[in-house]
C-alpha cells in the first residue's frame, strides 16, 4: 500500500515517509565528516557533510555517527551521553535530516548527559538548520 500524499508546509517537498536513517561506523567517514561543515551547540556538536556524490552510498538513506570522548567522563557517562544523542537522532533527524547527507554528533563534557533533553531535541535542530543554510 502506497503512503498517502503529505501536505507540505515549506517550499521543499517532503515524503509521506521520513527517510531511512543508517548508522555510520567506517572511519573514513568519520573523518570525512570531520572536514566538513560543523556546529557547536550547548549540549552537542553537530558534524554535517553533503555525500551525495559518494560511490556506493543510498541516495535516499540519511547517514549518522555518534562519538564521545574521555573528556567527557567515564564510561558510564559517555554511555548515558550516547544514548541520548542516539535518543535525539532517532526523533530528529527523519524529519529535520537530509537525504544522502553523513552527520555526526558528539558530546560535550558536562552538558549532554545533564542537559534537559528537549533543550538537547532544540540543539540539534538549531545546529542542523544552521548547517544546511551554510
Amino acid at each position: 500500500m502506497a503512503p498517502p500524499d503529505a501536505r507540505v508546509a515549506d517550499t521543499a517537498e517532503r515524503p509521506a515517509v521520513p527517510f531511512r536513517v543508517v548508522r555510520m561506523t567506517a572511519r573514513p567517514h568519520f573523518l570525512a565528516a570531520a572536514r566538513s561543515r560543523w556546529k557547536a551547540m550547548p549540549g552537542l556538536v553537530l558534524q554535517g557533510r553533503d555525500a551525495r556524490g559518494d560511490a556506493g552510498r543510498d541516495p535516499e538513506a540519511i547517514r549518522v555517527g555518534f562519538t564521545c570522548s574521555k573528556k567527557v567522563g567515564n564510561a558510564v557517562e559517555r554511555n548515558r551521553a550516547k544514548r541520548r544523542l542516539r535518543e535525539v537522532a532517532r526523533l530528529i533527524l527523519p524529519n529535520e535530516g537530509r537525504p544522502g547527507w553523513d552527520y555526526v554528533l558528539i558530546g560535550r563534557h558536562e552538558a549532554t548527559d545533564t542537559r534537559p533533553f528537549d533543550a538537547l531535541c532544540r540543539d540539534l535542530s538549531d545546529a542542523l538548520r544552521k548547517i544546511h543554510a551554510a
